[in-house]
Order: C-alpha cells, then sequence, then structure tokens
C-alpha cells in the first residue's frame, strides 16, 4: 500500500442519524479538502464513452475516487446506516440518500425537538453532562 493513500483516512464524526446537520458539515470540508467534493455535487461525474479520447484511465481514475469518497462515507456512519447504502454506487446517490432520510420540515424538526426537550431530564447527570445532551437535541 502507498504511503501516501489515506482512503481509509478515519473520520472522528460518525453519523448516528440525529448529528446529520453537523455530520454532514464536517464531512463536506472534509472533502473539499480532499478535493474530492465534486464528486457529491455531480461536477466529478463519471465519464462518458463518446466524451472522452482517453476513456479508460478516465474512468478508473474516477472509479477509483468515487471508491474513496464512498468509503470515507461508509467509515463515518453507524454500521446500521452504511448498510443502507450498499445499494448505490455512486457518492452522489449515497450522499442524496443520508440528505433525503434525515433532513426533516421545519414542523417535523420543531416536534421533534420539543418531544425531545420534554423528555430530557437530568436526573443523576452533572449540570455539564445535561447541557452536553440538550446540546446534542
Amino acid at each position: 500500500m502507498n504511503g501516501n493513500d489515506d482512503s481509509l483516512q478515519p473520520i472522528n464524526t460518525r453519523l448516528y442519524g440525529k448529528n446529520y446537520t453537523y455530520w454532514s458539515y464536517v464531512m463536506k470540508n472534509f472533502l473539499r479538502g480532499k478535493n474530492m467534493w465534486g464528486y457529491i455535487t455531480g461536477t466529478k461525474a463519471k465519464p462518458l464513452v463518446s466524451q472522452a479520447e482517453n476513456f479508460d484511465l478516465l474512468f478508473a481514475a474516477w472509479e477509483t475516487d468515487n471508491s474513496k469518497v464512498i468509503t470515507w462515507i461508509n467509515n463515518s456512519v453507524t454500521q446500521s446506516i452504511g448498510m443502507q447504502l450498499a445499494k448505490y454506487n455512486t457518492t452522489k446517490e449515497v450522499w442524496n440518500h443520508l440528505e433525503r432520510l434525515y433532513t426533516q420540515s421545519n414542523f417535523a424538526k420543531q416536534y421533534q425537538l420539543e418531544y425531545d426537550i420534554c423528555a430530557l431530564q437530568q436526573n443523576d447527570l452533572s449540570i455539564q453532562n445535561f447541557y452536553a445532551a440538550m446540546f446534542d437535541l
């Protein structure tokens, strides 16, 4: 393995559902730093046979990078979320699925937040841990 190959580099933030907004922020910046955000936006699209003189080389490079980004995403989500992603072949499809799944309308988000706030109790938590729990809502 090449010493510069960071395709298995871990992302410290793990998506578990409720933290999608923060996870997507971290992941977006990570991918921008790796010059891979275009795979999510579609600006680095799969090359077409009719458009490329050296299609085989371009496709192989695209496929490698697409797989790297999918690996980074899979390594940064819980196993149950990752299992849902196996049916998608492109990073754009994976990202769009997660966005649809975890982005709620304002009404649904407000209802869920109010419910979670009502259900949260300090009990034996320190004030710092209770505050952190509220922040995670």
